[in-house]
């Protein structure tokens, strides 16, 4: 048995931008060089740990942990779309060990997962088909919202179940860093009556707008923020792009001090760093499970600050 660990940001105008990031090159080397990492461990086995932005769950069941035993991925914009190579027999062995272990994980035979999976999911393994890959999702946009602590106790446990197999697993987080994506996903009941509707039912409510107008509707929101973006008409301020928030999370992680998150005001880092920084549960989770593993503290690869494309960016790695 051994791990891997990549905690890598994702974000739909990374394939939509108007205008190039400062640091794009260093950014995209990092992403290569934590490819050919991927293809050099060769993982038998990927555990991705990801969220949703109202593609797949929705406030009428919201639950805290679902572990996918069958899951696609939905055509939105950033995403891949396609059907995940869930190992279903495994992802039960998971779920099980979990639930013995004080962890309540809801289970899906029928997950859909959008760009905040699919997006790293393909970047680092080359497509959604060819790895075998466990999808664990954490609420991370809709209150209320899981304590840290509950992710940490859930990765932790998920490291045990690893350390009971002899398979090379890699373990992905996507999310994060700081950012504030409410332009595009607002919080609830501040939105249109019909987004309000899609985020509450997804579709259920006659209200509601349907699947294929959500997606065309962030498709053209997205294109739209960018060129918003490149003329200055939004600004890091305004996407709560943060530096001294996203290095004291990246401190904290990469010493490997995993408890410190326990005791985290959420609210306050949203304040902070906007309500993308939940997406950071999935990072605490990965990381958690790879300790548990055995695996060695992680390291930053990479991080801007990068308002042309919405988010603070960040890389870590852990082997």
């Amino acid at each position: 048995m051994t791990t891997s660990l990549v905690c890598a940001s994702h974000s739909p105008l990374l394939y939509c931008y108007a205008k190039q990031p400062t640091d794009w090159d260093l950014m995209q080397k990092a992403y290569a060089d934590r490819v050919e990492a991927v293809k050099t461990f060769d993982p038998e086995l990927v555990i991705a740990f990801g969220s949703d932005h109202f593609n797949g769950f929705f406030l009428k069941l919201m639950p805290a942990f679902c572990i996918g035993i069958k899951a696609t991925a939905a055509e939105d914009i950033g995403g891949f779309a396609g059907k995940l190579n869930v190992p279903s027999a495994t992802a039960i062995e998971v779920i099980n060990h979990l639930r013995r272990n004080d962890i309540d994980p809801a289970a899906s035979i029928d997950m859909t997962i959008d760009h905040a999976f699919s997006q790293t999911i393909h970047t680092m393994c080359g497509d959604l088909q060819s790895k075998s890959v466990i999808p664990v999702f954490i609420n991370c946009i809709a209150e209320p919202y899981v304590p840290f602590r509950r992710s940490r106790l859930m990765g932790e446990a998920i490291g045990k179940f690893i350390k009971t197999t002899k398979k090379r697993v890699l373990l992905l987080a996507s999310g994060g860093l700081s950012h504030h994506p409410t332009r595009y996903y607002p919080e609830i009941n501040d939105g249109p009556e019909e987004v309000t509707a899609w985020q509450k039912s997804g579709g259920d409510d006659a209200a509601s707008l349907t699947q294929e107008e959500w997606i065309q509707r962030l498709e053209t929101m997205h294109h739209e923020g960018a060129e918003m973006i490149a003329k200055g008409e939004r600004t890091a301020k305004d996407m709560r792009l943060n530096k001294e928030a996203d290095m004291r999370f990246i401190e904290t992680l990469t010493k490997f001090e995993l408890d410190d998150f326990d005791t985290w005001d959420q609210t306050k880092l949203i304040e902070e760093a906007g309500i993308g920084s939940m997406e950071l549960h999935t990072w605490i989770a990965a990381a958690a499970a790879h300790k548990a593993a055995g695996g060695d503290k992680p390291k930053l690869d990479f991080y801007s600050v990068a308002p042309e494309i919405g988010i603070a960016a960040g890389i870590v790695h852990g082997d």
